[in-house]
């Protein structure tokens, strides 16, 4: 398998899907709550970023291995099958990728206590149920909510938490604060799904996945997606009233007509190749500035 087929497989260019809220939870940990601990977030970036990938080659995995129109998808859209790639090759990476974030993890638990494993258990069992099981999320209308709930909050979240040296306020109000500021990386990454299932409409219909499109529609798909980017702008704008954000923050909102031009491609047309890498965009572009100004403000 070459590198580039590796990358690939473990979709490398989504990986800002769990560093940027793992990155912003640094920030707010040092500019909030006065709290940074080097070690653990090196630890925890190493075992997220493997998990990451593990997930994204088992997604792969199990869509070569449950695809229905098996002649056009396995054999021409999923890399298992175009770059044949040994289906056990791919599993074992998997597996190996796995229990070393697993035992990182463990280590943390160690480190900063049970909290942190309960969060987790939860993460790890996101991750395996997005696309395995008989009901995979990916194949549900829960799957945004999943994957932007736990890359987007419980990524940072779990940053914030292994800084605070046992500190940490689990009040209702603290956990709100962090959400807030969480927001709009949840509601980017919610939309990096949406718009692959919007592209990917008909191509799921074919494989039996009965994703949020089956049931309200491109049209409202496409709606959903433009309400989520402004509601992600008004989250940035609140989060620096609050004070949980420098005000440097509000820089973000100097990418609010490169978000609408992006938005307006993927109205155009909903073509994989060419518009669902708008959302990829609006996801690295947004999530990108928003740790960068908030970095600035410390």
């Amino acid at each position: 398998m070459s590198l580039d087929v590796f990358l690939e497989l473990v979709e490398i260019k989504a990986k800002t899907a769990s560093i940027l809220p793992m990155l912003l939870g640094v920030c707010m940990s040092v500019y909030y709550y006065h709290s940074f601990n080097l070690v653990n977030s090196v630890l925890f970036f190493i075992a997220m970023l493997l998990f990451n990938m593990a997930v994204d080659m088992m997604d792969n995995y199990n869509d070569y291995n449950h695809a229905v129109d098996t002649e056009d998808y396995k054999q021409n859209t999923n890399i298992i099958g175009r770059e044949n790639i040994s289906p056990r090759l791919v599993l074992s990476l998997i597996l190996i990728f796995s229990i070393i974030a697993a035992v990182i993890g463990l280590y943390l638990v160690i480190k900063v206590g049970l909290p942190l494993l309960w969060m987790g258990i939860f993460c790890f069992a996101v991750g395996i149920l997005y696309s395995s099981g008989p009901f995979p999320m990916n194949g549900l209308p829960v799957g945004e909510f999943f994957s932007g709930f736990t890359m987007g909050f419980m990524i940072m979240l779990i940053s914030v938490f292994i800084n605070n040296d046992g500190s940490f306020d689990w009040s209702w109000m603290n956990l709100l604060k962090i959400w807030l500021v969480a927001l709009p990386c949840e509601l980017w990454i919610s939309n990096l799904m949406l718009a692959n299932n919007i592209c990917d409409s008909q191509e799921d219909e074919d494989n039996r996945r009965h994703t949020i499109i089956h049931f309200i529609g491109v049209k409202q798909g496409l709606n959903s997606f433009a309400i989520k980017n402004v509601i992600a702008f008004l989250a940035i704008i609140t989060a620096v009233i609050a004070h949980l954000a420098p005000w440097t923050m509000l820089l973000t909102l100097l990418i609010i007509p490169f978000v609408v031009k992006q938005t307006k491609l993927l109205y155009r047309e909903q073509i994989k190749k060419r518009t669902f890498p708008c959302a990829v965009k609006i996801l690295l572009i947004g999530s990108l500035v928003q740790v960068v100004t908030y970095g600035v403000g410390i």
